[in-house]
């Protein structure tokens, strides 16, 4: 059934609270590349509050 999985968050939040895995090997692009991720999965829940916050308000 697909309505199980649409509120699915572990995923999503596992990203944000992982542990670096010690085989793998960092540099620099991959840094960014999950710095870049997070921000941008951080500004789009902050827009989705405040789009929540504006409808409940008004």
């Amino acid at each position: 059934m697909q309505g199980k999985n649409l509120f699915n968050f572990g995923p999503a939040l596992g990203y944000f609270f992982r542990k670096n895995d010690p085989n793998r090997k960092t540099t620099f692009n991959l840094k960014t590349m999950h710095f870049i991720n997070k921000l941008s999965m951080a500004m789009f829940l902050v827009c989705l509050l405040v789009m929540a916050f504006r409808f409940f308000t008004r």
